[in-house]
């Protein structure tokens, strides 16, 4: 009667919905359960709002503390010590006998609102027991007072609370692996299975604009959430109302169903424009300023673009002014400062109010807001030719940013120093619009290359995450004090491989253990991580959640595979030069429509850590053997890690290719990248047939090399 009584009042209180209670009854009678635990209330819930008998199975240490007696005494609870192999060998006895059992692979409650520690325990009774795994994902609870996240979200005094149960499962390892391999295997299976489910239970069907309302409401109006470097930070409350400001405004100016230019960098502004033009139902495209004018005009006609927004200020400081005259031929030109001029005061206060409503603002403006309509238009970097025009869907943006908060241990506690590039798709998905929808505290910053003002900045906001590639990361090493980092937990390196040199100075001057990742502006971007839980030396980690992969022999490459993916964040597809405006959906010959060929090659080893061989169209046959470009910059790059280099082909007579090495090392030699090709044990074909010295190596505003650029270097020399 007390179980009923409460399970009633909770209920009742907190709206309590029970998804998939199919898979519930389709596990069978051994099941081991297993969820995320966020609050008191967890365990709980999962006894009352599920059917059947469900033992929990409680560390003997939490059991005995005086908030957990109350739940002790209304659950059946088994008593464990989840470091005790003993201990665990009778609850698999129980398990035997046909239970139900519930267990938290965490063992505590989050203090982060992700993922922590999984310990071996659950993995080690699901293999031993024979049990179905049975995941059930708990939310709303870590919106309550029974939890660790006090001051990170916005607490309810009954949040409604959501059980979602997902497919049972068997947990399969492979074979041939024993005694602490093993456990970690299981620990790696049960990790991967609960960033799942933490993805899958999100709703990714919103618009950009929603999620910005649901964050919102989740940490509060007025939170202070985002800065730039003019020092005047705004609330999520501020973000809203001035996103409908200029929203209302942008409306009159621009043409539903037109692409909007958006010629700004990283600042509050550029962030505001591109939600304003979200209110409205416009679709913003944003333009590579550091792409030169012939690509940039590409770019603007591939989209096919009739107005660019930009600013007084930043042409003036970024020296852009011929450029801007040469678009302004064919297309209108707008100013921020103009649009700030015409904005009276009427005008903000129906903005302020609007906010207040601003849900209903919104579908007043876009009716049918749809998830898989184009969010925004991103153009790709152009190392290897023209930029094509990638159109991203809301769904693509969210759900990758899901993905990436799925798999990555953020907290709202965090602060986010952001210095990429807007118009990259990784300075817009994880720099600015992932800190937006997580509570993340965001401070942006206009220029990478500021080499010495960015790790200052690190150390005055205390910064906790910052992203970057390996370029700019060597360059802040170069110029950091020991101490400016000191804040710093997780740093992220992507866009090109990681040196063993940047690796290695960024522990030992700083005491930050760099992460790689992978990913391609196509798949809105983040493929692979490593991570604090999973991470292994030289690889970009694990796929994210909800992707599929297939891996396709490649004629004459023997160690990698090209890599071709499918998932919820790829594209909706290609916009290009001889087709304006035109979406072409992504497609492969071997798989089909949805799937996106990476056109890079890969190897994935038993665990799932994927290694980057080089991209395919990076490859030189030399003597008949396929040489991997990508292999011989990193060669290189480790016998001289204080200098930039790049490495390109020229038709040879004789042996089909022959490899140039650029370098900014000016007394470069062959003798000492033969030395290092022997120690790394690679054959006489991966050292560069010729040295070619330069001053300055081009890179593109994202960090990446520019292929296109040397390319002409290379044709100008050989002429």
């Amino acid at each position: 009667m007390l179980k009923l009584l409460i399970r009633g009042l909770l209920k009742l209180l907190f709206r309590v919905e029970v998804r998939g209670l199919s898979n519930f009854h389709a596990a069978g009678e051994k099941v081991l359960i297993i969820a995320n635990h966020v609050s008191l209330l967890d365990s709980l819930v999962i006894k009352l709002f599920l059917p059947d008998d469900i033992c929990y199975a409680i560390d003997k240490k939490n059991a005995g503390r005086w908030w957990a007696k109350p739940f002790v005494r209304i659950l059946q609870y088994f008593p464990v010590e989840y470091s005790n192999p003993l201990s665990l060998k009778t609850l698999i006895d129980y398990l035997g006998k046909n239970k139900k059992v519930l267990m938290f692979p965490e063992a505590r409650m989050t203090n982060t609102n992700s993922i922590m520690k999984i310990y071996p325990s659950s993995g080690f009774v699901a293999e031993k027991s024979g049990a179905t795994i049975l995941p059930v994902y708990i939310d709303g609870t870590q919106y309550s007072f029974f939890t660790n996240l006090k001051g990170m979200l916005r607490r309810k005094l009954f949040p409604k609370i959501k059980l979602t149960v997902f497919e049972p499962r068997h947990m399969e390892l492979p074979s041939g692996i024993k005694g602490q391999a093993r456990r970690d295997a299981g620990v790696e299976y049960i990790t991967e299975l609960m960033r799942e489910i933490k993805f899958q239970s999100y709703d990714c069907d919103l618009t950009l604009f929603q999620s910005l309302l649901k964050a919102t409401k989740d940490f509060g109006r007025k939170r202070k959430i985002i800065e730039d470097h003019r020092r005047n930070p705004l609330g999520y409350g501020q973000i809203v109302m001035r996103s409908i400001l200029l929203g209302r405004h942008l409306k009159k100016e621009t043409i539903s169903d037109q692409p909007v230019g958006l010629f700004l960098p990283t600042s509050i502004i550029a962030t505001i424009m591109i939600y304003a033009l979200q209110v409205v139902g416009r679709c913003p495209a944003m333009l590579n300023y550091g792409a030169g004018k012939k690509a940039l005009l590409s770019c603007i006609h591939s989209a096919d673009i009739q107005c660019v927004y930009t600013s007084h200020a930043f042409i003036e400081e970024g020296g852009f002014d011929e450029l801007i005259t040469e678009i302004s031929k064919t297309k209108d030109i707008r100013y921020v400062e103009d649009i700030a001029e015409k904005l009276t005061w009427s005008n903000k206060l129906v903005a302020y109010f609007l906010s207040r409503i601003a849900a209903t603002f919104y579908h007043s403006q876009v009716a049918c807001p749809c998830a898989d309509d184009t969010a925004v238009i991103i153009f790709t970097s152009g190392t290897e030719g023209l930029p094509k025009g990638v159109a991203l869907s809301h769904k693509n943006f969210l759900s990758n940013t899901i993905q990436v908060a799925s798999t990555l241990d953020f907290s709202a506690k965090d602060v986010l120093l952001n210095f990429l590039p807007i118009f990259h798709s990784f300075g817009l998905t994880a720099g600015t619009l992932l800190p937006l929808i997580l509570g993340i505290r965001l401070f942006q910053y206009p220029s990478p290359l500021h080499y010495k003002v960015i790790p200052e900045l690190a150390y005055e906001i205390n910064a906790t995450i910052i992203f970057a590639t390996n370029t700019f990361l060597a360059g802040y090493a170069q110029q950091a004090h020991p101490y400016d980092f000191h804040k710093i937990r997780l740093a992220f390196a992507g866009a090109e491989p990681l040196t063993e040199q940047v690796e290695k100075v960024w522990l030992e001057k700083f005491g930050v253990r760099i992460l790689q990742g992978y990913g391609v502006t196509e798949t809105s971007p983040v493929l692979a991580a490593n991570t604090l839980l999973t991470y292994k030396r030289g690889t970009v980690g694990h796929f994210m959640p909800g992707m599929e992969y297939q891996l396709i022999d490649v004629e004459g490459i023997s160690f990698g595979k090209r890599l071709q993916v499918k998932g919820p964040n790829i594209m909706k597809g290609y916009i290009l030069p001889d087709n304006p405006g035109v979406v072409v959906p992504p497609s492969t010959e071997e798989c089909g429509d949805g799937w996106y060929d990476t056109g890079d090659i890969v190897s994935i080893d038993d665990q799932g850590y994927i290694t980057i061989c080089g991209r395919a169209k990076r490859f030189a046959k030399i003597g008949g053997e396929m040489i991997s470009l990508a292999a011989i910059e990193s060669m290189v790059a480790n016998t001289w890690p204080d200098y930039l280099h790049a490495v390109l082909t020229r038709p040879d007579p004789k042996k089909g290719e022959q490899v140039i090495l650029f370098s900014e090392k000016e007394d470069a030699r062959r003798k000492d990248l033969q030395k290092r090709a022997k120690h790394e044990g690679l054959s006489e074909l991966y050292v560069p047939k010729k040295i070619q010295v330069i001053d300055k190596i081009p890179i593109l505003a994202s960090g990446k090399v520019n292929y296109v650029a040397l390319q002409s270097i290379l044709n100008s020399s050989s002429a």
